[in-house]
């Protein structure tokens, strides 16, 4: 029987990536999105099965770990819902800002916690990868739902490694630095053509290879980690930023 993945948040660019990458030319996904329009795709990839609702509903979960497991031995889990909503504790309320911790953080406890209780059941162990982002160790200023959430995902990875790793499941996260989505294009076709000239200089001056990243290369890294040949990395928050997080900017530099 060939094996069967999930991927929540994967209607469109990095989740999207990640499905094409892990359907390859025998495996099942089956994809998570809460958007219906993001998903018309799906119908012209064999093995690719949608479900339309909220990663962080229980039910929606449980429906897809269904769907994987009829169709193939579920091998892995990937996390990649997320939204990205600015504030700051001078904005909204205290309810607010945990509400907006929760709408980033929920659907990683969630698939998590549905996955591993799959992976129990089965006796055959398997990997999840969450994805997280630079900001959990280096938040930008107006980020605080997201930072925060972000870097509870890590130690959620680091936790779930430790409980989980004994029965064969293994526990990772990628932490993105700037990745060329299609919202990060559709960003820079609303810009004035010298803005967008100094938004790319700004980008190749922030990530050390001189770029921002592409979908594809999230989605290898993700790929690897879910495979064999990974076999003995879990707990681990993978940098997958081009060097972002590593790169001192000082005015040494001059």
């Amino acid at each position: 029987m060939s094996h069967s993945y999930v991927v929540t948040g994967g209607g469109r660019g990095i989740g999207r990536a990640v499905v094409e990458r892990l359907r390859g030319d025998a495996n099942h996904v089956v994809v998570i999105e809460r958007d219906p329009s993001a998903l018309a795709w799906t119908h012209a990839r064999p093995r690719v099965i949608a479900v339309v609702g909220d990663a962080a509903d229980e039910a929606v979960t449980e429906q897809a770990a269904d769907l994987a497991q009829a169709a193939g031995t579920l091998a892995g889990w990937v996390n990649n819902a997320a939204v990205f909503s600015p504030a700051s504790l001078d904005l909204p309320s205290a309810r607010e800002v945990l509400d907006l911790i929760a709408s980033n953080l929920g659907p990683a406890v969630v698939g998590c916690m549905t996955a591993i209780r799959r992976f129990l059941d089965a006796g055959t162990g398997g990997a999840i990868v969450n994805v997280s982002s630079h900001q959990a160790q280096r938040p930008v200023r107006g980020s605080l739902p997201y930072a925060t959430a972000k870097a509870a995902t890590e130690g959620l990875t680091r936790s779930l490694a430790v409980d989980y790793g004994a029965h064969g499941i293994r526990v990772n996260a990628v932490a993105l630095g700037s990745i060329a989505t299609e919202r990060y294009e559709a960003f820079l076709r609303r810009q004035e053509p010298a803005a967008v000239t100094r938004i790319e200089q700004e980008m190749s001056l922030l990530h050390p290879v001189g770029r921002v990243g592409r979908p594809e290369e999230v989605a290898a890294t993700i790929a690897y980690l879910l495979s064999d040949g990974a076999s003995f990395i879990s707990g681990a928050t993978i940098p997958l930023d081009g060097g972002r997080s590593v790169l001192g900017r000082d005015p040494e530099e001059a």
